[in-house]
């Protein structure tokens, strides 16, 4: 098979030249019979080339500037004349957006990618698709990472000989950035989702992990989240990509083929949904379709792209033909998500212990400790493909539930500028309130406990809240945030906000500042407050005797009985745990 899909490329590659002799679209993936990939200055190369070649179908745009001063470059293709994103949307298109090399270790997509544009502009695979959408083609996201080049980048995959590295000269992880935003890289490439609001995003990688037969797989959300009319157009989206590819001689599966134990293959698997930190987490908040395509590192470079391109293909095809049906499904799922107002959903999901039994394409293997690491390790026998009888929980429920503030959100003006501008990289409709309320009913979130991480991730020290919203008068100060829930990205508002959220901006550790007490009270004058109240209140005097004969670990601390005093002095601070951000049923108007 191999050989096969070299000797067709090669094919193209040589038609491609007849017809565009002063204009070489091939890349230096197919030149070395897909044994090696380009730098990025090929990516600069091809992406003026097409333009110049096909001047009426592809445009060449810079999107923006990486750290370390690279252009990130994007390929719009369409033979409807709709170039530009005003275009597209006036001729009410449906754009497709590929996306390659956000690992840029895993560069298959980009490879692959020109090839599968090629043809379609050609009309050799894909034909007449570019007649019926706009793609917006990523050759690589994680630019300064491709750049970061060297053998064994990636010692768990074969080929090619050499690629980038997985994070960004920054070491951020862009697939860990789509929500909070906090990389160049991540803020462009939200520009250009909000100017094209893609019907369906492909974010293509190679996967980690063990060895066997399956070489692809192929997650789509909405399945499990998000609009439920929007969860059947995300399934049909998987199947038939997954139907045609099987067709073509893959082993496709549509789930993450990661073991649930690690490093055994007994343990079987289990299906999920990704917070929205991740691509396929996050575009289903803007109502919009996700894929995640995963190739199988241990597959060699040339069945990899062949795999992928071959994904692209049926994409595009996909598109082609249910674009515009799938457009109106996503419309309208903008104006659902706009009426969420006091609605009950969910912001995580988990597994049920329920288990499907499936035969899943494997290698003989054995497990012995290891004289190295002293652990149990597996080895497994590519000669001898065995069925494997494992187990899938593929059930997925709601687990964590919200319910949607009747109106909207406020920040504090304090917070106000860093959070205005999160919302604009998010295209979230908001306003800034020109005058203060006195004494306004909101809601507040005032927590019981805070945990946070001792090590950063991500540059952040993460934090994890409990505690519940409950009903309070507060005084906002004139240059606080409204953000109304009565919005189409009123999902995506919610992840950023809900303390139940997993990627909301306080886990992120944007507000860790008001779960630290700044002042405190002397313990001599404690005890002198405490006698006071003592005297002075018979009933605090009964509560207090109660905790200590009712609570040992209270009665054993002397921190925890002084702040006991403390905590009803007149000097305690009121906002200490106290999430700033509030919700309100009253709409805001300036």
């Amino acid at each position: 098979m191999k050989s096969v899909f070299i000797s067709i490329a090669l094919v193209a590659s040589a038609i491609c030249s007849a017809s565009h002799a002063a204009i070489p679209l091939t890349t230096i993936a197919e030149q070395s019979g897909f044994k090696k990939t380009g730098r990025y200055e090929e990516v600069i190369r091809l992406c003026h080339s097409f333009q110049q070649a096909y001047p009426k179908a592809v445009r060449c745009t810079n999107f923006g500037t990486t750290p370390e001063g690279r252009p990130m470059l994007a390929l719009v293709a369409s033979r409807t004349g709709a170039l530009t994103a005003q275009a597209a949307h006036q001729r009410k298109l449906p754009v497709l957006m590929v996306q390659g090399g956000i690992h840029a270790g895993e560069i298959d997509g980009k490879d692959a990618g020109f090839l599968a544009l090629r043809e379609a502009l050609e009309n050799t695979a894909a034909k007449g698709a570019l007649d019926a959408q706009v793609l917006v083609f990523v050759p690589v996201f994680n630019i300064d990472g491709h750049e970061r080049f060297g053998h064994w980048n990636r010692p768990n995959q074969r080929g090619p000989e050499e690629m980038g590295w997985r994070t960004t000269a920054q070491n951020f992880n862009l697939n860990r950035d789509y929500l909070k935003a906090d990389t160049p890289e991540m803020q462009a490439m939200l520009k250009l989702v909000n100017e094209w609001d893609p019907l369906a995003t492909i974010d293509l990688h190679v996967t980690d992990g063990a060895k066997f037969e399956h070489d692809i797989s192929i997650q789509v959300e909405p399945i499990h989240t998000g609009d439920e009319a929007l969860q059947l157009t995300g399934t049909a989206l998987r199947d038939a990509v997954i139907a045609d590819l099987a067709q073509q001689g893959s082993l496709p599966l549509p789930f993450y083929m990661s073991f649930e134990e690690e490093d055994n293959p007994q343990s079987g698997f289990a299906d999920g949904v990704a917070p929205p930190r991740f691509s396929t987490g996050y575009f289903p908040l803007r109502n919009r379709l996700c894929m995640l395509v995963e190739t199988h590192s241990w597959k060699d470079y040339p069945t990899r792209v062949r795999i992928t391109h071959n994904t692209v293909i049926s994409v595009l095809q996909q598109i082609a033909k249910h674009g515009v049906a799938w457009r109106k499904t996503v419309l309208e799922a903008d104006q659902r998500a706009a009426q969420l107002a006091g609605k009950s959903l969910a912001v995580t999901y988990k597994a049920t212990n329920k288990t499907t039994s499936i035969d899943f394409r494997g290698y003989a293997y054995t497990r012995t400790v290891s004289d190295i690491s002293g652990a149990l390790m597996t080895h497994y026998d590519e000669s001898k493909p065995e069925i494997w009888h494992v187990n899938l929980r593929d059930e997925v429920v709601p687990d964590a539930i919200v319910t949607a503030p009747l109106s909207g959100y406020i920040v504090p003006a304090a917070h106000a500028v860093a959070v205005a501008e999160k919302l604009r990289q998010h295209g979230i409709t908001f306003q800034v309130m020109q005058k203060g309320l006195e004494l306004a009913s909101v809601e507040t979130f005032r927590a019981t406990s805070v945990s946070m991480s001792p090590q950063s991730f991500e540059s952040h020290q993460t934090s994890k809240l409990t505690g519940k919203w409950q009903a309070e008068q507060r005084s906002i100060a004139p240059g606080a945030l409204f953000i109304p829930i009565a919005q189409v990205k009123a999902r995506l508002v919610i992840a950023m906000f809900e303390p139940l959220a997993p990627d909301a901006l306080v886990n992120w550790g944007w507000f860790n500042n008001s779960f630290e007490q700044k002042e405190y009270m002397e313990a001599y004058v404690a005890e002198e407050v405490a006698r006071e109240q003592l005297a002075a209140d018979p009933e605090l005097k009964s509560a207090f005797e109660k905790k200590l004969t009712t609570e040992p670990a209270f009665a054993k601390s002397p921190e925890a009985r002084l702040a006991f005093f403390a905590q009803r002095h007149s000097s305690w601070d009121e906002r200490y745990l106290l999430y700033p951000v509030m919700r309100t049923a009253t709409k805001i108007t300036n």
